[in-house]
């Protein structure tokens, strides 16, 4: 009797880290890329919440904050179920015997899987600003929380990077080179810099005010 699918979407915690701990590669890395990416979205709507203009009916900026969060939870696991029907592909591509089919799998496979971690980074850092938001402008008591979001927004982002890069780097054992990848593959190339950049900027929001959260840990 088969086992019943392990979704990030409809699964408890308990039931996909179980999975996730099992040496089979879905879920794997990528679908706890887009994990992080809905913890980071969920404080980030809590935040907001407690940052709401109540004078307002929309609550104002953190009101929309709020909004755009919460939709990007529900998609962060979807995205992340995406990425773990990926990784299927992409390990059932290996396992093929070797030749020409092989190479064609692995091809179709690393490139589908890149650019699902690539599309999974993009709301990534559309996401920063609403956080960096929050750094500055939202509920003051609640500055620790805002740190853990931009942690595990750091976590997502640095996944996503790191995945299309190793996808990307995939190619090779189809027969692409490096060059050719850069040359063939153009805006996943520079989803990989562009990523770098955002974990660079992430990095700099948290220290930033990490005074504030922790400041019996302040250097």
């Amino acid at each position: 009797m088969d086992k019943p699918e392990v979704t990030t979407q409809d699964s408890t915690v308990e039931e996909w880290t179980r999975a996730l701990a099992e040496s089979t590669g879905s879920p794997g890395g990528g679908a706890g890329t887009g994990l992080m990416l809905a913890v980071a979205a969920s404080l980030t709507s809590m935040v907001a919440g407690y940052s709401e203009d109540s004078g307002r009916d929309d609550g104002g900026e953190a009101g929309r904050i709020r909004d755009r969060a919460r939709a990007l939870r529900g998609e962060a696991l979807r995205l992340a179920d995406d990425d773990a029907s990926a990784s299927k592909a992409f390990g059932a591509a290996f396992r093929l015997e070797p030749g020409p089919e092989r190479d064609e799998a692995i091809r179709n496979a690393s490139l589908e899987a890149a650019a699902s971690s690539a599309v999974l980074g993009e709301r990534a850092i559309e996401a920063i600003d609403d956080l960096a938001w929050l750094a500055t402008n939202g509920n003051r008591a609640l500055v620790a929380d805002v740190v853990v979001a931009f942690g595990a927004l750091r976590a997502a982002v640095a996944g996503a990077r790191t995945n299309v890069s190793f996808d990307l780097g995939s190619l090779r054992s189809a027969g692409t080179s490096l060059e050719q990848v850069r040359e063939q593959q153009p805006e996943l190339w520079a989803a990989v810099e562009k990523l770098n950049a955002a974990t660079d900027r992430i990095d700099t929001l948290a220290a930033d005010i990490d005074h504030r959260a922790a400041p019996t840990g302040a250097a």
